[in-house]
């Protein structure tokens, strides 16, 4: 992950048998390089090399203080979420997104049945009772795939020597716009890549919240 200004930035290339790169670390920024929580980075080899076959996982995504936790969750196609209430209101939970829509009412201290993800995609869900209330599920099937933390960075260690294909996703980025794949070479030797995003702000953050607690 390691290429930001060019097309492909060679870091050195080991001779002979290939072997482990050295760790390669992403910094997320903003426009003004603050570190940025919850993009998503993915990372591909020039032979598509498949993800490693994992069983199925199931990944809560709670609502809390009228907000999704996590606002960004990563899964694999096969995985399950399951939405929980730990609000004393009810919640309204839904998506249209063509790689999976469902809607549940879900009231204080329970949960909605578990929801298969199947296809590769961003899944945004909402509330129709809070509207501020947004979250992220992204389905990929990229072989190595993190979200960064609240440092923005995200480490990868056990990527072979070679050529690589980088590519960030960030809920904020502008629709229609999605960053351009970056190519990297990497050999035996640690490797940092600082990655500038553009973002657009975010909803949650003084969004008019037409609540209807009465729901």
């Amino acid at each position: 992950m390691n290429l930001w200004r060019s097309s492909i930035v060679g870091l050195g290339l080991l001779l002979g048998v290939p072997a482990k790169a050295g760790e390669f670390s992403v910094l997320v920024t903003d426009s003004h390089s603050v570190p940025i929580a919850d993009a998503v980075v993915s990372v591909r080899s020039d032979h598509d090399e498949p993800s490693s076959a994992t069983p199925p996982a199931t990944r809560i995504i709670d609502q809390r203080s009228e907000s999704f936790v996590p606002y960004v969750e990563l899964f694999r196609p096969g995985d399950q979420v399951i939405f929980h209430n730990s609000d004393r209101t009810r919640h309204h939970v839904y998506s249209f997104a063509p790689e999976k829509s469902f809607e549940f009412v879900i009231g204080s201290g329970r949960s909605a049945p578990p929801v298969t993800l199947d296809q590769v995609g961003e899944i945004a869900v909402g509330c129709n009772i809070h509207d501020r209330m947004i979250a992220h599920l992204y389905v990929s099937d990229a072989p190595h795939v993190a979200k960064s933390g609240a440092d923005g960075r995200v480490v990868f260690d056990d990527l072979p020597a070679g050529t690589w294909s980088v590519q960030v996703w960030h809920p904020q980025l502008r629709p229609g716009r999605p960053e351009p794949p970056r190519a990297i070479t990497l050999a035996a030797t640690p490797a940092n890549l600082t990655i500038p995003l553009s973002l657009l702000p975010d909803p949650r953050v003084g969004a008019d919240d037409h609540e209807r607690s009465q729901y």
